[in-house]
């Protein structure tokens, strides 16, 4: 039993718990999370507050709240065979859904809070995938392992990096001198300059994400390690690994490529300069002497150089796809890290047909 916990905490750390046999959202995921909802849980009786009522309206309906989440958890504790107030064991569908609904309800029934009880339900809903995501397939994990190996892996794509920095770095530079570049981002609202950068984010996702299911078939066959095939879920536990580590690169290029503009621009842009190119006076953030001049930060400067940073982003996370060279060397270090998991995996699962070892009911 040890020795398999050792696996398992292993295929954790690694970033693919789905890896473990037997591994459910009902058993493994949402009962470690049973203390943080519970809180939010009982937080949310709070709900029942109006504020055009009185203090004690208010009290009254924070106890009455209070009470009907209580009866409520223990109603369905009752429906389970368990204790009216017991801890649950293992969180099901009807836990899920009493955590969604009673909270909501409760601006419902006091006060008719309408547009609360929406608000509430979408973020309990947010909450249980965010949890889902970061226990059931271990995103922190991921990103910690991504993250340590990221600088490597930028060093192994020196030669795409090196093919497609000097054209980029043309295009930006055209962009970055032009006037209705600094005229259309100066102007655009604020809500219109996030969906601008959201739909750069979205079609670099669907960029990275296009070639994910070929190479996680690829990674399994590569370095399986003689092992049962994959389950789908476990596919896409590898897929998320592949993702994360790519987008982490494109983010890096693209930070990297935004601070280099912004840095540029306050150096090279006068506000003079700017101010004809925008048409009117800048808003100045930030004025530094060096140099005997002026180096001049303008939330102007930062919106052009945010928008060449998501247009070089989604040039690069092309580039990541449709390089051959740059995929060869990124999935060779990637095979590397996964063949020692994938052989462990096979030595785990041998593991469990041991008679030494009964797998729960």
């Amino acid at each position: 039993m040890d020795e398999l916990a050792a696996y398992e905490r292993d295929f954790r750390r690694a970033g693919l718990p789905l890896l473990i046999e037997d591994y459910s959202a009902r058993e493994d995921v949402f009962t470690r999370a049973v203390p943080l909802l519970s809180l939010v849980f009982l937080a949310e009786a709070f709900g029942a507050i109006d504020l055009d009522w009185s203090l004690p309206a208010n009290v009254a309906a924070v106890a009455a709240g209070l009470a009907i989440v209580l009866v409520a958890l223990g109603l369905v504790n009752r429906a389970r065979g368990r204790p009216f107030l017991s801890r649950p064991r293992d969180v099901g569908p009807p836990e899920l859904a009493g955590f969604v609904i009673v909270p909501a309800l409760l601006p419902l029934v006091f006060g008719g809070q309408w547009r609360s009880a929406l608000v509430t339900a979408a973020g309990n809903l947010a909450l249980l995938g965010l949890i889902y995501g970061v226990v059931g397939y271990g995103l922190l994990s991921i990103l910690r392992w991504a993250a340590t190996r990221m600088v490597g892996q930028l060093v192994a794509s020196l030669d795409l990096l090196a093919r497609a920095l000097p054209l980029l770095l043309i295009f930006a530079l055209v962009l970055f001198v032009n006037t209705e570049m600094w005229q259309v981002f100066a102007d655009v609202p604020d809500g219109f300059l996030a969906a601008i950068f959201g739909l750069f984010v979205v079609l670099g996702v669907l960029f990275l994400a296009g070639r994910l299911p070929r190479e996680v078939r690829a990674l399994e066959r590569d370095v399986g390690g003689g092992g049962p095939a994959l389950q789908p879920r476990q596919r896409r536990n590898v897929a998320l690994v592949l993702f994360i580590s790519q987008a982490l690169q494109v983010l890096v290029v693209a930070a990297s490529t935004g601070l280099f503009f912004a840095l540029f621009g306050a150096l090279a842009v006068t506000g003079a300069v700017q101010e004809s190119w925008v048409g009117r006076p800048p808003d100045e953030l930030l004025s530094l002497d060096v140099f005997g001049g002026t180096a001049l930060v303008t939330a102007e400067l930062l919106r052009v150089a945010a928008g060449i940073a998501a247009f070089s982003g989604l040039y690069y996370a092309i580039a990541v796809l449709t390089d051959s060279t740059y995929r060869e060397e990124f999935l060779e270090e990637l095979t590397d890290e996964m063949r020692s998991t994938f052989e462990a995996r096979v030595r785990y699962l041998a593991l469990r047909t041991t008679p030494a070892y009964a797998p729960p009911a």
